[in-house]
């Protein structure tokens, strides 16, 4: 039986993984009670933010001890290793994105999570924000009528800092494994994950087309999705683009009523605006706006934690809808031509 107040150990605790473990404690929604990062300044920073956790020497200490959920946000090659490990332990758990680097790595974790009737969750933190979950809504009560294109798109002006990214081994792709997925998750999740009949895609790295996947990963990708009811998916990402700003972060959604889109402003990888359009007219659904003006900027990175803590105060179990993880792997599986 789960506590009021779940004990949780964070496994992975550089930027993304204080960020999520802060966001979680601020909530009130759950205790950190163990902490664990092999880089032993990560952890003392960690440490230094909830002084009452302890720290764990390995991870498998984390499997001996009295936790409700563990909290993953390691290098893409452990997550689904530890997230089944995890799971079969009995531990609720929240990974970063991707939960594996393969379909069949995911579908091996939602297994796991499905034969112990344990809750998983992954940080697809895009759905969060206030202007996708509008947009979310209004596609699904039909106000843009039947959809037949949908156009995503990430830039990023960088690329990772760390070394493992630009391992196909170890990242199981480039760009399109770290930032299209996100857009992949939200077109399906709008669309109530369609069936893909027909796929195609570009890879390239250094401006050439990428001609060794075993040994290098992409940097720009285009793709192409056509679903099942009509539908078509167009994806455009990449990292250390030229685009004149930090990002360009865009969903559009385009109907026989109308049309939505969601966008960065102002190149922010963190403020965003949703419109909705009909014909040549267009209605700001939400637009956030920098600190100290209204409404503030808003603060949604960490809400797919919290929410995943909440539930799992709650005392949900496993969650039929994470088998739709296995379909977003599929669509990266089918970009990758694997």
């Amino acid at each position: 039986m789960i506590k009021s107040k779940p004990r949780l150990g964070f496994l992975g605790t550089g930027w993304i993984g204080r960020h999520r473990m802060k966001k979680i404690i601020e909530s009130g929604a759950a205790e950190a009670a163990l902490i664990y990062d092999p880089h032993s300044e990560s952890l003392a920073e960690a440490l230094k933010e909830v002084p009452t956790a302890s720290p764990a020497d390995s991870y498998d200490d984390f499997l001996s001890s009295d936790l409700d959920g563990i909290v993953i946000a390691t290098p893409s090659a452990q997550h689904a290793e530890q997230s089944i490990q995890a799971l079969q332990a009995g531990y609720a758990v929240f990974c970063q994105k991707p939960l594996g680097r393969t379909a069949t790595e995911v579908k091996n974790v939602v297994a796991a999570a499905k034969s112990t009737d344990t809750f998983l969750g992954v940080d697809f933190s895009y759905r969060y924000t206030e202007g996708m979950k509008r947009i979310h809504s209004l596609i699904n009560e039909g106000e843009i009528g039947e959809i037949h294109a949908v156009d995503l798109v990430f830039h990023n002006a960088y690329g990772p800092d760390k070394t493992w990214f630009y391992d196909p081994k170890q990242s199981g792709g480039g760009c399109v494994m770290d930032l299209g997925v996100h857009l992949v998750d939200l077109a399906l999740w709008c669309l109530n994950f369609p069936k893909i009949l027909e796929s195609s895609s570009r890879l390239f790295t250094g401006g050439k087309p990428l001609v060794n996947e075993t040994e290098q990963v992409e940097d720009f990708a285009l793709a192409q999705l056509d679903c099942a009811g009509g539908t078509t998916f167009r994806l455009a990402c990449s990292w250390r683009l030229p685009a004149g700003c930090d990002c360009v972060i865009s969903a559009d959604f385009y109907g026989s009523k109308g049309g939505l889109s969601f966008r960065s402003l102002n190149g922010s990888f963190y403020d965003f605006i949703a419109e909705r359009f009909r014909g040549t007219a267009r209605e700001v659904l939400f637009q956030a706006a920098p600190p100290g003006m209204d409404p503030p900027a808003e603060d949604w990175g960490g809400r797919a934690a919290v929410a995943w803590a909440k539930r799992l105060a709650e005392g949900t179990r496993f969650d039929p809808s994470c088998e739709n993880l296995i379909t977003v792997a599929g669509v990266l599986d089918r970009i990758y031509r694997r």
